[in-house]
């Protein structure tokens, strides 16, 4: 068994940190200054990483290359799988012209592209975050703003920051609960401070993502909208985080913000009309009728994707279906590497287990959604097929993206550099509250999840606040509430989008896009969380 070394560099854990951080910063460079290819960055980054894990981590080459062999499955099964079925899907109402009822019945709510935006980006998102998670927010909402007409880096932009406040409750709770398993914390402890942490965000973000598409006088002008669905997800978000749990935040503030939003838009419209195609948009358009029969069959995918993903989020169901999983022990990997303290209070076996969920995965209900559509639309079986071919053909380039960034996170994990990383900003002392959702930041960065990522410096969060003397819940939970910051510029979410909004082999100009804004959200953050650290520690359960 080999032990992870966390100051691999003269015992020193700033050096350490800056040599483990060098794949970072080549990443970072390639996709925001050399606009470098997705799939290309990714596997040179991972070639940097394998490098610095065997030459300096003193990883034997064999661990090494199974910890990246071991993410790369892992990003074909289940990241992959939910993002080629959520573009199926998509696909699916192109083919059978049912997207040009559902594109209709939206502009007969509204055809202004910012109110579009808050339903779907913001509020339709945030639903399926809270339901399924792991990419298929993101996948969905921006292929429908796409076919609205939204310019595709913005389409993609706009939900990848969208898909920020909901994610630390998403796929019903999973970060909070995998954060409370790992520390031994109370989870409804972390669930109320996580609920006294976001709500702030909450409020901000719904107008950011209008200054970001029009400007501050286009945000004014539909003002009543922005603080309608960013004070309802905000109300509800906190009231049952704190009283409910870390289940149902994101499903029942997402669907009070769809009722409210589109109860406001019954009574009141913008002044003037803003959309990204406004030269070449048909206002007539707005008026083509259909039956709710004929807008009901349209939406018929979305609705039964969303019966679905309900019920496979239901606790029983999800514990039966989990029953028939495959869990494999991954070869040469489990159990050969061990983490060492202060990761771990003890020096514990590495597991690796690649589980097969086959049925339970989220992917597995969007396939099935896929295929009642058949009931609905009007699509013969063989024209179904050819499609999910042509879906698969044309996400070969972004799947290859997410295994080779996959791999890079579980390279990361098992060499202990994530862990070098997390060190260093625990080091920070008195300003420590300040880093502590860097750290959770970080972790989602480099894995793409804010589960794994409280999964990985939940415990390192919770040994340091206890050695400086501050609550290690407001830790643990910044960790997430951090996380979800990191989200619009993860790899993995960034090969996601662009897959969706037909952006593929654009990586590098939706990271430049994004990366301002997870920068100032992640400021955000951390000034809540030290000033509750230190200020409005009365806000901390």
């Amino acid at each position: 068994m080999w032990t992870q070394v966390y100051e691999p560099v003269l015992g020193n854990t700033w050096l350490s940190a800056l040599v483990a951080a060098i794949p970072i910063f080549f990443f970072f460079w390639a996709l925001a200054y050399k606009r470098m290819k997705g799939h290309l960055a990714g596997l040179i980054t991972v070639g940097l990483a394998l490098l610095i894990a065997v030459l300096v981590y003193r990883m034997p080459a064999p661990l090494a290359g199974a910890s990246f062999g071991y993410g790369f499955f892992t990003g074909l099964f289940p990241i992959g799988w939910i993002i080629i079925n959520a573009v199926f899907l998509y696909k699916i109402t192109v083919k059978t012209g049912q997207f040009d009822i559902i594109r209709s019945s939206i502009v007969s709510i509204t055809d202004d592209h910012r109110l579009q935006a808050l339903l779907i980006a913001f509020c339709f998102g945030a639903f399926l975050e809270g339901s399924a998670g792991f990419g298929t927010p993101v996948a969905i909402s921006a292929a429908l703003l796409t076919g609205l007409g939204f310019r595709p880096l913005y389409a993609a932009g706009i939900c990848l920051i969208a898909n920020t406040s909901p994610v630390a409750f998403g796929a019903i709770g999973i970060p909070i609960i995998v954060a409370g398993k790992t520390t031994g914390l109370d989870t409804m402890a972390l669930s109320e401070m996580a609920g006294r942490q976001l709500p702030f965000l909450t409020m901000f973000v719904p107008l950011w993502l209008i200054i970001i598409m029009a400007g501050w006088k286009g945000a004014r002008e539909v003002m009543p909208a922005i603080l309608v669905t960013s004070g309802t997800f905000a109300l509800v978000q906190f009231l049952s985080s704190n009283y409910l749990g870390p289940e149902l935040p994101d499903v029942l503030s997402s669907l009070l913000s769809i009722v409210a939003l589109i109860f406001l838009l019954k009574v009141w419209k913008p002044k003037s009309l803003f959309r990204f195609d406004k030269e070449t948009y048909r206002p007539e358009q707005k008026r083509e009728t259909h039956t709710a029969g004929q807008v009901v069959r349209a939406w018929s995918p979305f609705i039964v994707l969303t019966v679905l993903i309900i019920i496979w989020s239901i606790p029983a169901l999800k514990e039966q279906l989990n029953q028939l999983t495959l869990e494999i022990s991954f070869p040469i990997l489990h159990e050969a590497v061990a983490q060492a303290a202060p990761i771990v209070p003890k020096t514990t076996p590495y597991a690796a287990l690649y589980k097969l969920d086959w049925l339970a995965s989220a992917g597995t209900a969007i396939l099935l959604s896929c295929l009642a559509s058949l009931l609905f639309v009007k699509m013969k079986f063989s024209e179904w097929v050819k499609t999910f071919g042509e879906t698969v053909k044309e996400l070969r380039l972004p799947l290859l993206t997410i295994v080779s960034v996959l791999g890079l996170a579980y390279v990361y994990n098992y060499t202990g550099m994530s862990a070098t990383l997390g060190l260093a900003m625990a080091n920070t002392g008195f300003l420590f509250p300040f880093f502590a959702p860097v750290l959770g930041w970080l972790g989602v960065f480099l894995t793409g999840s804010d589960t794994s990522s409280n999964a990985l410096f939940g415990n390192l969060q919770k040994i340091t606040a206890n050695q400086i003397g501050i609550d290690p819940t407001l830790t643990v939970a910044a960790n997430s509430t951090g996380g979800v910051t990191g989200k619009m510029i993860s790899p993995q979410s960034i090969a996601v989008a662009t897959a969706s909004a037909g952006l593929v082999g654009k990586e590098g100009d939706l990271f430049r896009f994004t990366l301002k804004h997870s920068f100032l959200f992640l400021l955000i953050v951390s000034i809540i969380t030290m000033l509750q650290a230190y200020v409005f520690i009365w806000m901390v359960p």
